[in-house]
């Protein structure tokens, strides 16, 4: 397994995400994902499939201490008690006392932004989340969370990232703050497939294009978690780790992919840089 360290604390750099997952899927998938060698599990309240991520976890017997199992608190639940609250809610879905990461899910501009740290922070106090972070924060907000966090407080900023990205303003926030930066959405919706530059450097390697474009991510030390309701793709997804890319590669993909096609956009997302 390949780790992501930050602040002390060793991520495996590849997860299994569970977004739009139904239940039956995401019990199956996270049981299969685990047993393919997978050790880290995304989900989030949203998903509506925390239940069955817990159910997951336990069908494989794998060790929980063995697991690293994020979950994110959505907007609505980012006032100060409504955000432990609901955390609890997430533990006892998980069937765990505790969370190795938990996330703010989106940033939410009508709730006091130091509020909801400051409840976030509690978590971690308390003993139900043993990291912390956020997701889908632009650096104006990254950089108002660190003054109210303090360093090495925050762990990571899960973004949208893929070879159809460019994310490097929020990469360079995230390393000059000592952070990770997770990718979602890695594989930008399928849309990696039968791209021809990926192809080829996939021939040249042996490698599919979607196991070129998660290997593009690690290489930059980004975590990445795709997802798949399909046991193939998911052993597929997890095979990236017996190879790299060379700079020749890294700069293909940098010089005729990179761009700005991205895949996520919900009426409530903030203004990127």
């Amino acid at each position: 397994m390949q780790y992501t360290r930050v602040n002390g604390t060793e991520i495996p750099s590849l997860g299994f995400g569970t977004f739009q997952l139904e239940p039956a899927d995401a019990r199956r998938m996270v049981a299969h994902a685990l047993s393919t060698g997978y050790r880290h599990i995304d989900t989030a309240q949203m998903y509506k499939n925390e239940e069955a991520v817990g159910q997951g976890i336990q069908d494989t017997g794998v060790n929980r201490s063995d697991i690293f199992l994020t979950t994110k608190v959505w907007m609505d639940q980012f006032r100060d008690g409504d955000l432990q609250r609901s955390t609890r809610e997430s533990l006892d879905k998980l069937g765990t006392d505790y969370v190795d990461l938990l996330l703010l899910h989106w940033p939410n501009p009508d709730v006091n932004l130091e509020e909801t740290l400051n409840a976030l922070m509690d978590t971690k106090r308390q003993g139900m989340a043993r990291h912390i972070g956020v997701s889908n924060f632009p650096t104006d907000w990254l950089s108002r969370s660190l003054e109210i966090c303090g360093e090495n407080e925050l762990l990571t900023n899960q973004v949208e990232y893929h070879v159809f990205l460019s994310q490097r303003p929020v990469l360079d926030a995230t390393e000059r703050a000592g952070m990770a930066l997770t990718a979602y959405c890695p594989l930008a919706r399928g849309k990696v497939i039968d791209d021809d530059t990926l192809k080829a450097i996939g021939d040249k390697h042996g490698k599919s294009e979607a196991q070129v474009a998660l290997r593009w991510l690690l290489e930059q030390d980004v975590v990445a978690i795709p997802k798949s309701a399909k046991e193939h793709r998911a052993e597929e997804n997890f095979d990236v780790l017996d190879f790299r890319l060379d700079s020749e590669d890294m700069q293909a993909i940098s010089d005729h992919l990179q761009g700005d096609a991205r895949q996520i956009s919900p009426s409530f997302a903030p203004d990127w840089d």
